[in-house]
């Protein structure tokens, strides 16, 4: 992408219209410690983040991401990356695990550095149902055709996990253990109530149990592959 002029260009403001491209102009402009996203067209600025509201559950789901990945070559976990989804999209996802493109992933990573395409996972700490990570960024996520989308909402302390089936959303349920098993990526296995109730040991040992399963090295032998 070649550079773009940001000389006298108006700040980013919540609720400006704007394309992808002028969106990324005035994002280039504004103060490194800004966040900003384009969710169908519309310009949001991050609030400033709340420690238990939004920064421990971030890093609890990188963590637990970060587990994962890092026995799964082949797969890569992204935190807070840009993500050109289309041309009215342009989110910057708290987490997300991608498949690389040499093994059938749908995205890439572009010359000058930004993720390109759709990711098969995308994760949001979102303060409530009313956030628009439930509204407007999920619909533009399914339309996308991202595969799996998490949003825990931290207020009501409740976390959602969706899996695409036809084109919409469906929602993927605990199994009589309390575990949600992916289904992407195999292996990735949570434990809903131990990570609501800040029981790591707990989402991290579930988690390893998942990478020691036949389905797991099945994944791993066919990205190989």
């Amino acid at each position: 992408m070649p550079a773009i002029s940001t000389t006298n260009l108006p700040p980013l403001e919540s609720g400006d219209r704007l394309t992808r491209y002028e969106f990324e102009r005035r994002y280039q402009a504004m103060p490194q410690n800004i966040k900003a996203e384009l969710i169908e067209g519309v310009v949001y600025l991050a609030s400033p983040v709340r420690a238990k509201g939004h920064g421990r559950p971030h890093a609890q789901i990188i963590g637990w991401l970060l587990v994962y990945s890092a026995a799964t070559p082949g797969v890569d976990l992204q935190d807070n990356a840009t993500v050109r989804l289309d041309p009215d999209n342009e989110p910057q996802p708290d987490a997300l695990l991608r498949i690389e493109p040499e093994v059938g992933g749908k995205s890439r990573i572009s010359d000058d550095d930004y993720i390109e395409g759709t990711p098969e996972l995308i994760a949001e700490i979102a303060a409530s149902s009313a956030a628009y990570d439930l509204n407007d960024k999920l619909n533009a996520y399914r339309r996308n055709g991202v595969q799996e989308y998490i949003v825990w909402q931290s207020y009501e302390n409740r976390l959602d996990w969706f899996t695409l089936h036809q084109g919409r959303y469906i929602s993927l349920e605990p199994d009589a253990t309390g575990v949600i098993r992916s289904q992407i990526f195999p292996g990735l296995w949570l434990a809903v109530n131990a990570l609501r109730e800040g029981d790591m040991a707990e989402v991290l040992a579930v988690v390893q149990q998942g990478l020691q399963t036949a389905e797991h090295q099945a994944f791993i032998e066919k990205l190989r592959r």
